[in-house]
């Protein structure tokens, strides 16, 4: 797909907030009362640099956003901050026209979040009735690059998050990884590994949303062919607690059986029986795993402990000798 040139760039992206929030604050100045909104008067006009109040039912979510997912403990922990210190940063929102089935004397007073909607639900559960806002007023097309490329640079959206976020980019605005990557800050094989776990099973999807398998074992698992054999593999992986190299191993040998079967018989021809034998006195001795990796007499002892109880134990037996 050819890349955009200057001109053709949608201004939106790659803007964030600053396209929203005000370049520079304001002077300072005596408090400008904060006008309250009325059922059946027009939108209040907004005091330059300053936001509003603005009733929290009066305040629909985005329709845009790509995080689905929001830490509980998190959110009640800003509820709280809330409680006792306010909102420090108000909210973005965009008028809304009113409704075709409105009724007479109906607040037509309808507010869209385009940024702030953790404030906006920890507000809710703080017990507050209305929130600071500004009020902005940009198009549909506009609202969503800018909800999607605010979201995609934050650090806590889980991977699949990531991956839907980058498909719509790709999808609905025509952008390739490159130009994604430049407006999101990542790097272009960053936007392709992400856009890759959309080839996963749904199942298994919703298992790296969870947070059960990390980004790191889905993209070991991609190696798999068909989606039966991620499905059945990612069950093994979370069964016995795989790591991710244990995983990419793992992987492998479903690849190429072959392989890894003359690998562990090589293995175990290499292997010295004396050098068993002292692996079995060592692990008696200590009562700790112990493995021996010698090449024609040279090497090393590797003993691996559990605990630091283990540890001093085996320090005072070291004292000993």
């Amino acid at each position: 797909m050819p890349t955009a040139t200057p001109d053709t760039k949608r201004r939106a992206l790659g803007k964030g907030l600053e396209s929203l929030l005000p370049k520079r604050p304001a002077p300072a100045a005596a408090p400008v009362p904060v006008p309250e909104i009325s059922a059946a008067a027009a939108p209040p006009e907004q005091p330059a640099g300053r936001p509003l109040e603005i009733p929290l039912d009066h305040i629909e979510r985005n329709p845009w956003q790509t995080r689905k997912h929001f830490d509980e403990a998190q959110l009640e922990e800003l509820a709280q901050s809330i409680m006792a210190t306010g909102v420090v940063q108000p909210i973005v929102v965009r008028l809304l026209p009113p409704a075709a089935t409105q009724e007479p004397g109906q607040n037509p007073n309808r507010y869209q979040l385009i940024t702030g909607e953790r404030r906006w639900l920890a507000s809710r559960k703080a017990g507050k009735s209305t929130i600071p806002a500004i009020v902005k007023q940009v198009p549909d097309e506009q609202v969503l690059e800018m909800t999607i490329v605010e979201n995609l640079q934050r650090t806590d959206l889980n991977p699949m998050e990531q991956a839907r976020a980058f498909q719509r980019l790709s999808m609905e605005f025509k952008l390739t990884q490159e130009q994604m990557a430049t407006r999101t800050g990542k790097d272009r094989a960053s936007v392709a590994n992400f856009l890759r776990l959309l080839r996963l099973p749904e199942v298994v999807q919703e298992k790296v949303e969870t947070g059960m398998l990390s980004f790191g074992h889905a993209r070991a698992l991609l190696a798999l062919d068909s989606p039966e054999a991620i499905a059945a593999a990612a069950q093994k992986v979370m069964a016995l607690s795989f790591s991710v190299r244990q995983t990419e191993n793992y992987v492998q040998g479903l690849i190429n059986p072959e392989a890894k079967e003359k690998k562990q018989k090589t293995q175990a021809q290499a292997e010295d029986p004396n050098v068993r034998e002292a692996e079995d006195r060592l692990r008696r001795t200590l009562g700790l795993k112990v493995k021996i990796e010698d090449k024609k007499g040279k090497g090393r002892v590797i003993i691996e402990y559990s605990g630091l109880e283990d540890f001093d134990t085996l320090l005072e037996m070291l004292d000993r000798q």
